[in-house]
């Protein structure tokens, strides 16, 4: 059986419909927490701010400059002296965006590569946030607002920003104290889910799994139209797509599996790659986590530890040491 992409993410809901104590109670070797950091990788800074603040209510709560330390870590020593921008969801969340100016890649083409590929962000209304930014934002449209399908209460809609980075706005229409779905708190919340591009699946989510003591997830196959269109693909090709949930409510990684045409994520010599270029994870203790380092664990977060790891599609995953 072949599902849609919206059947798959109902089916994904439904798995971890259950209160986030019942969901991980076979689980307690399970280290990673939540999703700390989304960090795009921005050739233009001040415009991704701009929108990010002006349309989706962010707070810049840091301006600073890529140290050479940080860049070291992430395997990108020329983003060393490179300005960023933190900024914290409306609801006030320290989950959040990291936008830090890059290089453009020419020809860069969202979805069509390997690695982080979209991040997911929970809102009150997306319906609402859909009138507001078709009203002349610079976020560009591309799917929903749409009910996921099969019965499904949750409801998304799908743009492209600034960077070229995918944005999927999803809510909970139904019983929100059921779901596994947080809670927005206001109309545009935190990131909950990010995206993964691989070219195996069987290769790559065990990395996660080993790594971090997550959970078995699942794969099922799905017609997945924003994919296929992307890469020029008819509307009969075929994807695999993974969901593993981490420990705290309403955290999760999705996994796509791209065509064996789709290529690793180019970017400019030493730097970050442009549009979702890392996602940063809580982890409970780095020197329980069963991964090879980018370089030695650094304490540029106040103190914390944090170390880098490139996973099998060459995405970097940021580690950040927190006892939650």
């Amino acid at each position: 059986m072949t599902l849609s992409r919206k059947q798959f993410l109902t089916l994904a809901s439904a798995a971890a419909l259950v209160r986030p104590g019942r969901l991980h109670a076979q689980a307690p070797a399970t280290i990673m927490s939540r999703i700390k950091y989304a960090t795009l990788g921005a050739p233009d800074l001040d415009a991704l701010e701009q929108a990010y603040t002006k349309w989706l209510g962010h707070t810049v709560v840091e301006r600073s400059t890529v140290s050479e330390t940080m860049a070291k870590s992430w395997g990108t020593p020329k983003m060393a002296g490179r300005p960023f921008v933190l900024m914290r969801p409306m609801t006030g969340e320290n989950v959040m965006i990291r936008a830090v100016e890059t290089d453009a890649v020419p020809g860069y083409k969202p979805m069509t590569t390997l690695g982080w590929n979209a991040f997911e962000i929970i809102v009150n209304d997306p319906d609402d946030l859909h009138e507001r930014l078709t009203d002349g934002s610079p976020f560009v449209h591309i799917g929903g607002p749409a009910n996921l399908g099969g019965g499904s209460t949750i409801r998304a809609a799908q743009y492209i920003g600034p960077a070229g980075e995918i944005l999927y706005f999803n809510s909970e229409t139904g019983d929100r104290e059921k779901s596994n779905l947080p809670l927005p708190g206001e109309d545009v919340g935190r990131t909950n889910i990010v995206i993964l591009a691989s070219k195996d699946l069987d290769e790559t989510m065990p990395v996660y799994r080993k790594a971090f003591g997550l959970g078995q997830g699942f794969v099922m196959p799905s017609a997945n139209h924003l994919v296929a269109e992307a890469q020029g693909l008819g509307d009969d090709a075929k994807f695999r797509l993974g969901f593993i949930t981490l420990r705290e409510r309403g955290n999760a990684i999705h996994f796509d599996e791209y065509t064996d045409g789709s290529a690793p994520r180019q970017t400019a010599d030493g730097m970050l790659p442009q549009a979702c270029a890392m996602v940063s994870f809580n982890v409970d203790n780095l020197d329980a986590v069963d991964a090879d380092f980018v370089s030695e664990p650094i304490t540029e977060y106040g103190g914390m530890r944090s170390a880098v790891f490139k996973g099998p599609a060459g995405e970097l995953t940021e580690l950040i040491e927190a006892d939650r």
